[in-house]
């Protein structure tokens, strides 16, 4: 029996598949530059390689559905606005990229949340004294 390979399950999208894939994948990449990272970043995070990412975010090739809730949490929405279910905001403010920021942040392990509490802190020090 030959096996499937992603890139032949990629061929046979369909063109509606084609139009949900290019438009999930602008939304990952929009939702990506909102926090500030790279392709490299994303990919590292989900232990996969940045060219797998850059081919999601141009739609050439589908997000596994399997994938689509830890990208919702990494990025601080609902599995909904991901999927384009709910309408994105034209444009986000800052206190909404400091919100997910702070989202993020309590998901790290604790070392790094007392790391990064740390360096703000000193931050805010910095400011306060200038």
């Amino acid at each position: 029996m030959p096996s499937i390979t992603y890139s032949l399950l990629d061929e046979q999208m369909t063109q509606d598949d084609k139009v949900f894939f290019e438009k999930l994948g602008k939304r990952v990449a929009t939702l990506r530059k909102e926090m500030g990272i790279t392709q490299t970043q994303l990919a590292e995070t989900l232990k996969i390689s940045q060219q797998l990412i850059a081919a999601y975010e141009a739609g050439t090739r589908k997000i596994p559905a399997s994938m689509l809730p830890t990208l919702a949490k990494l990025f601080a929405v609902s599995l909904e606005e991901l999927a384009g279910m709910e309408k994105l905001p034209a444009k986000r403010g800052p206190a909404s990229i400091l919100q997910r920021q702070i989202e993020q942040v309590g998901r790290m392990p604790r070392a790094k949340q007392k790391f990064i509490a740390e360096m703000l802190e000193a931050l805010i020090k910095q400011q306060q004294s200038a």
